[in-house]
């Protein structure tokens, strides 16, 4: 989601090229980088024309049909009680939490809360985090980034011209820098490499281990 989305890592991923160019010639690809994320980033909030931007949106209209299967009953006057199958969950609209725990963390209306929202005829954008609403995504990207001028036209100050800088302190490791990001054990996971029987075609064990009729 875009709450947890780590900016660092998006910026990692699109200088990865560049970080065996000259350092002057990085600093050119992020500046030319930086103003086009902001002008596409525009040009699509611009296109939006629903309350939510796209992406959340369609999270909502998911959502919606999970909600319609669920039903509910008042617990109190701010809770309510939904069931989905023989799944219980509480809901409290007011305080945004709702028992599955989604409601809080993805700052968006889980099924649950929107079995709620349907219930009492209420707008389910209302109950989104006000960073995912258009006018704020507009307003994000309302001030345009220039790319740098040319450096005849830079106006720079007598105390900067004058400060030496130098190189850092400490040595760097001999080894070529890491490209890629360490993966967590959950990420290697997902990866793990499956593997079927030679014997019976099933997968989850080998033919040492089979006690399967052979297939055909």
């Amino acid at each position: 989601m875009v709450m947890t989305l780590n900016i660092a890592e998006s910026i990692n991923s699109s200088n990865k090229h560049a970080r065996d160019m000259p350092i002057m010639r990085v600093l050119e690809f992020m500046t030319n980088l930086i103003p086009q994320w902001n002008y596409h980033s525009r040009k699509k909030a611009m296109k939006s024309s629903t309350a939510l931007s796209k992406k959340y949106d369609k999270l909502i209209g998911v959502n919606l049909l999970v909600a319609q299967k669920m039903t509910l009953k008042p617990a109190t006057d701010k809770l309510y009680t939904v069931f989905e199958g023989v799944k219980r969950n509480i809901v409290c609209l007011e305080d945004g939490i709702c028992s599955c725990g989604r409601f809080q963390m993805d700052e968006v209306p889980c099924p649950h809360a929107l079995a709620v929202i349907k219930l009492n005829k209420l707008t389910p954008a209302d109950y989104c985090s006000f960073y995912y609403r258009r006018n704020h995504i507009l307003a994000t990207y309302e001030t345009p980034v220039y790319p740098i001028l040319d450096e005849s036209t830079w106006v720079i100050p007598r105390e900067v011209l004058e400060k030496v800088v130098l190189p850092p302190k400490g040595r760097r490791n001999a080894t070529r820098p890491r490209k890629k990001r360490l993966q967590s054990s959950s990420e290697k996971a997902k990866k793990k490499r499956k593997f079927s029987c030679s014997v019976c075609g099933q997968d989850g064990h080998s033919r040492k281990t089979c006690g399967n009729p052979p297939k055909d």
